[in-house]
């Protein structure tokens, strides 16, 4: 061992004993350390001054420089938080800034990337050039989307090839096939018509297929068939057409009845305002036919909004076949209940019970649409139709009142005889007239809302189940479970633009094996 003394300027004397292990101290090793020196001292000098210009000379202590140069110097240093508060600063200063106008966009992304990689962007020109190119996709799929709204819009107010062919060859066997036109029932069965003692449906429709489906859909569902009579209601263009089909497919033992609107004799102008109403009123049929687009700011305006607009102005909701629901007790004076379906559902389970539903005196048998697991299909109020800002609306109606539905409902026409239902429902049709459609623009329902208040009894949900045409995340296990289906909305399963994975509910009550069905191609895409 040595001893190493070390003396000071101070003349005092320190003696330090140091254990040296002499045999591993060598110039070669002094050499080793003196290079290593020589590449490390550069690199941190490097390090240091790139702190330094990121704001390292804050630091006011080596501890704090030595916390930064670190991570740094042992490759583990991570910008992304920093990087992302920088681009969130320099965006945030030209979100509020108007775009230079001479502002030439990049075509994609890609070339965005490829500009900034060449220098041909500053900071803040590169935010505004983001902000562009993300205000002109949202415009452009925004208007993508009204104007898919609006071709969904014309193809469920068009009638498809196959049905315009379907009544075309059945008019013309109508004329020219004397089985086609016998007489709708056999004269023999025609007291039947007015007995009591049947469940008596009627549907109102001037759609072929979709009758063919309703009426084929009872047959099958049905737990005593022989005890069903079927009312078939159709315009006169129809008529042959519709009498045809069931002429030449019967379906046995089901009774059926077609008549059009032009046969029965109580339907006058007199009688029936709406027709009057509905021919004259230039108003109305501009809003209908009219350029669906007109007046409305689709800045404005959101694509659900847009699309119940659309929904609204269907040509159908001007149709005497719409209304005739509401002047069923004086179609059929001998009748005393009778459930009336919409051309658009399908029936899965016996529906004879129905007619031992107590009402209680009420007159319309429906479901109630303000309650159910559904919110979008099960949350309407009147709120939901009308057009509260309205004087004589918000007068007269209660904004949270429960709506109900209409598709398939249990009239006791009886008890309907002793009100003023069909006096209502013409008042505040006429009512809406004079406002210009301001108090509701929604169809038939509204004015069957404020005409049967005080005299609808809710029923069981089961009965029927809606939405399937509007609403593509509807539980399959519930529309198995539902005694009616009921396709509402402008996706028709017999339209192109149906739910494919809702239409075979529908489709398994066509006959396909029909020859007018395969000679139109019906349902062929």
């Amino acid at each position: 061992m040595r001893s190493i003394k070390i003396s000071s300027n101070n003349g005092l004397r320190v003696l330090m004993k140091i254990d040296v292990a002499a045999r591993h101290i060598s110039y070669r090793t002094l050499f080793h350390t003196i290079l290593i020196l020589a590449f490390v001292l550069p690199f941190v000098f490097i390090l240091t001054a790139l702190v330094t210009l990121e704001g390292a000379n804050k630091c006011s202590s080596a501890d704090c420089l030595g916390r930064r140069i670190g991570p740094r110097f042992l490759g583990r240093v991570d910008d992304s938080g920093k990087l992302v508060k920088d681009f969130y600063k320099i965006l945030n200063q030209v979100i509020t800034d108007e775009i230079p106008g001479g502002l030439k966009l990049p075509d994609s992304f890609s070339q965005l990337v490829s500009e900034l990689k060449n220098n041909q962007y500053d900071a803040k020109k590169f935010a505004f050039s983001l902000r562009a190119m993300m205000e002109k996709l949202e415009r452009e799929i925004r208007e993508s989307r009204f104007s898919e709204l609006m071709n969904r819009h014309f193809a469920a107010s068009s009638i498809p090839k196959g049905l315009y062919c379907l009544s075309l060859r059945l008019t013309d066997e109508y004329s020219s096939n004397a089985y086609a036109h016998r007489q709708l029932p056999p004269p023999e069965l025609l007291p039947v018509l007015s007995s009591n003692s049947y469940c008596h449906f009627v549907l109102s429709t001037d759609n072929i297929l979709a009758a063919s489906v309703v009426v084929t859909s009872v047959v099958q569902s049905s737990l005593d068939p022989e005890k069903v009579v079927f009312h078939v209601i159709t315009d006169k263009k129809t008529y042959a057409g519709m009498h045809s089909w069931f002429a030449l497919n019967p379906v046995a033992p089901i009774i059926v009845e077609v008549k059009g609107v032009h046969q029965f004799d109580w339907l006058t102008r007199e009688n029936v305002p709406v027709l009057e109403a509905i021919e004259s009123h230039d108003g109305i049929r501009n809003y209908y036919h009219g350029n669906h687009i007109a007046g409305i700011n689709l800045s404005d305006t959101t694509p659900r909004t847009f699309a119940s607009k659309l929904q609204a102005r269907s040509p159908k909701y001007i149709s005497l076949l719409n209304h005739i629901r509401i002047y069923l007790p004086e179609l059929f004076p001998d009748l005393d209940k009778v459930v009336f379906l919409d051309d658009d559902v399908v029936i899965q389970r016996d529906l004879s019970p129905l007619w031992e539903i107590d009402l209680q005196g009420k007159v319309n048998g429906a479901i109630e649409t303000c309650k159910g697991e559904d919110e979008w299909v099960m949350s309407k109020h009147f709120k939901n139709y009308f057009n509260f800002s309205h004087p004589l609306v918000a007068k007269h109606l209660d904004p949270d009142e429960c709506a109900w539905a209409y598709g398939m409902n249990i009239f006791d026409l009886r008890a309907w005889r002793k009100t003023n239902i069909r006096k209502t429902y013409h008042f505040w049709l006429k009512e809406n007239l004079k406002s210009n459609l301001t108090m509701w623009k929604l169809g038939t329902l509204p004015p069957a809302l404020i005409a049967f208040r005080g005299f609808v009894h809710p029923i069981d949900p089961s009965w029927h189940m809606l939405g399937l045409g509007y609403q593509s995340k509807t539980n399959i296990e519930n529309v198995k479970r539902a005694a009616v289906i009921h396709y509402n909305g402008q996706l028709k399963p017999w339209l192109e633009i149906g739910f494919e994975h809702l239409r075979p509910f529908w489709t398994k009550y066509v006959n396909y094996s029909n020859d007018f069905v395969r000679s139109c191609h019906i349902l062929e895409w």
